[in-house]
């Protein structure tokens, strides 16, 4: 056991939880540090030692977090937001030439997850059924023409993240005034059905799947799952252990995944914790323990469905209060 087992987390934001968990986790066995860009970012304060550092897109910032995890003998690093993941994982060596870990996905899957048209291909070219997904709007026309698809239907930037600038479109009209006023966006089905999370660890040593929870979403807030259900179901469970071998994912994920007529749609992927992960931890399924584990050269114990159906999670406000 190391004796400094200190994690970094970045862009850490409102998620005080998750410090919050990774703090009960390392109690006597390390220190939780957080970085943020601004200093009114609440979860720095729930962290051992925070820094505040340039933004992601900034030059120097690479050099800021790698400077970090050397003088803090930080073990292992991870980010909470999804332009930052890719980072990580493009420099994943100059991390782990310092003794840092960064628990994320290689470089091409986080780009993969960031691009939802790209994460579409590769979805229908794998055999998956997901959520039908335009780029070329003259095609989308076609297909409802054809009768193939429907209005109403998303409208979304082809990268983009926290349901930022998704818009509900019911007509040729609105598409064509959204398109002539934004870049990259793509028009995506409306799906009728049953929205579902998933929360899945894959071990970063033996890359298999380890954790999977999976939880109905009751009510979204702001692009967050607000409220949720735990659900069960082996058929669900196995799908999302197909995909994720496909896609060759490590590290924390969340899917977002759809239920029509009984049948399942792998709607999207965050490479990161999710934003309803304290569902998952507060069910038992201890995602920081293993991430610990891994930093300490172990593999984790299959722990697939290892939690109780029918629990509920409720979010709500709290105050952080700063002298």
């Amino acid at each position: 056991m190391n004796e400094d087992l200190n994690i970094l987390i970045l862009s850490c934001g409102t998620r005080n939880k998750i410090v919050q968990y990774f703090k009960k986790e390392l109690a006597g066995k390390g220190l939780v540090m957080a970085t943020d860009c601004s200093n009114i970012a609440p979860a720095l304060y729930d962290a051992d030692k925070h820094f505040i550092v340039p933004r992601s897109e900034d030059v120097e910032y690479l050099d800021v977090i790698l400077s970090i995890c050397k003088e803090n003998n930080i073990k292992a690093v991870l980010s909470l937001i999804d332009p930052e993941l890719s980072l990580l994982a493009k420099h994943k060596q100059a991390f782990l030439d310092i003794g840092t870990v960064p628990i994320v996905s290689d470089f091409d899957v986080a780009e993969l997850c960031f691009d939802k048209f790209r994460m579409f291909e590769f979805l229908v070219r794998n055999g998956f059924q997901t959520v039908q997904s335009y780029i070329d709007k003259e095609k989308f026309y076609f297909d409802v023409k054809s009768g193939v698809i429907n209005y109403p239907v998303f409208v979304k930037p082809v990268k983009g993240s926290a349901s930022i600038n998704i818009s509900k479109v019911t007509s040729k009209e609105e598409i064509e005034l959204l398109f002539s006023r934004f870049d990259n966006l793509m028009i995506q089905e409306f799906m009728d059905g049953t929205e579902y999370g998933a929360d899945v660890y894959i071990d970063m040593i033996c890359d298999d799947p380890v954790a999977i929870f999976t939880k109905e979403k009751v009510k979204m807030r702001a692009g967050e799952t607000d409220k949720s259900v735990s659900i069960k179901d082996e058929m669900l469970f196995e799908l999302i252990k197909d995909f994720v071998k496909k896609a060759g994912f490590k590290g924390i994920i969340d899917i977002d995944i759809f239920k029509v007529n009984g049948q399942y749609y792998i709607s999207e992927v965050n490479p990161r914790f999710g934003g309803g992960f304290p569902h998952a931890y507060e069910s038992g399924v201890n995602v920081p323990q293993m991430i610990i584990n891994n930093i300490n050269g172990d593999i984790n114990v299959d722990n697939i469905g290892q939690y109780d159906e029918g629990i509920l999670m409720m979010k709500y406000n709290e105050v952080k209060i700063i002298k």
